[in-house]
């Protein structure tokens, strides 16, 4: 997929624009938060990396694997990336990550769908001195590395910022994510928290979207014809909603989101369309695969590392992140995490790893 130089420009300013504050404390094996620093060669040894995903389907998970892929193809010492990537519930998901352990990789990273049924699979690969790397959902192992963004505090940034929107008062519809994931716990806690100091705030309607824009626009289209909402939050399945409004014949409410490409282009030319884009870029895979290789390489890196959402509502902030032209619904504008990631947002463009 060709992309002009403009486009590139936008990409890279997006660096200026972001600061991803990763919470840090120190890389001893106390598991706090750290920052690391990527790189390096790795001796001339190379490594087999796995991956283990449990949602197809979804552009948001989609790119996290192609940030994946490239991450581990620009580093120079991965040779190939087993992916296993399906539809599947947790016993499929730990069987996925028992085959990755059997294939004798060297390190596999997943997006596990519950906090405490991997904990065994895990420790099980650890005792074969493969390295975990969980990105996205959170589990309760102490085995695993976790790489993910601070999904507490997106729950509570698009929240405050609804509620601020609303003018502190009026019915807002909820629709979250997946029911028990970890990602979607935390958010809820977020959300939450923010709730609690509004209230004259109402949630009317709460729904589990799956992180499916087809169900989440079903879900959209019948709440707001059929109940009176001020607000909408959405766990990331923004664009989708947003187009029902059309649909309907009914006018705008504020909206909150993800960093999708497609709901901030929506945000910056719909007339009476206002919303609040919270940074959660799936490109955390990549970060997660620059994680895991380090620790192959031999470095000190601590067990946790959090990236800090940013809440984007002026025209100013999601002009630097859009990217013009033909670009995938549910694809993040954001790319590249410093100090984290090597590729260039071309690279995960192409969803090439090594070999490929």
């Amino acid at each position: 997929m060709s992309r002009s130089r403009g486009m590139l420009a936008k990409i890279a300013a997006l660096l200026a624009v972001f600061t991803l504050v990763v919470a840090a404390c120190s890389s001893d094996d106390s598991g706090g938060d750290t920052t690391t620093t990527a790189g390096g060669d790795g001796g001339g040894e190379t490594f087999t990396i796995g991956v283990s995903n449990n949602t197809v389907g979804n552009g948001w998970r989609e790119q996290m694997i192609c940030a994946i892929k490239a991450e581990a193809k620009v580093r120079g010492n991965v040779d190939e990336v087993v992916l296993l990537n399906r539809d599947t519930d947790t016993a499929g998901q730990i069987s996925d990550i028992t085959s990755l352990i059997s294939q004798g990789v060297d390190a596999i990273i997943l997006n596990p769908g519950d906090a405490e049924a991997f904990n065994s699979v895990i420790e099980e690969a650890q005792a074969q001195g493969i390295v975990v790397v969980v990105v996205d959902n959170a589990v309760t192992s102490d085995a695993a590395y976790l790489v993910s963004n601070d999904q507490a505090a997106y729950g509570e940034l698009g929240a405050r910022w609804l509620f601020e929107a609303m003018g502190g008062e009026g019915n807002v519809a909820y629709m979250r994510g997946i029911d028990g994931v970890g990602a979607d716990t935390l958010r809820d806690e977020g959300f939450q928290k923010a709730l609690a100091e509004y209230p004259n705030i109402t949630v009317v309607s709460e729904v589990f979207t799956d992180w499916s824009p087809t169900t989440g626009a079903q879900q959209a289209l019948e709440i707001i014809t059929t109940q009176d909402v001020n607000g909408i939050w959405t766990s990331g399945i923004d664009y989708s909603v947003v187009e029902q409004f059309a649909a309907a014949g009914i006018p705008y409410v504020p909206v909150v989101g993800a960093d999708n490409n497609a709901f901030i282009g929506q945000l910056l030319t719909i007339d009476g369309l206002t919303g609040v884009a919270v940074t959660n870029p799936p490109s955390v895979g990549g970060a997660g695969a620059a994680v895991a290789i380090d620790i192959l390489e031999g470095k000190d890196i601590a067990k946790r590392t959090l990236l800090t959402p940013q809440a984007l509502s002026s025209t100013e902030d999601l002009e630097a992140i859009y990217i013009d032209g033909d670009f995938p619904d549910g694809w993040s504008s954001y790319m590249e995490i410093e100090p984290y990631t090597h590729y260039t947002a071309q690279d995960v463009i192409a969803c090439k790893g090594p070999g490929e």
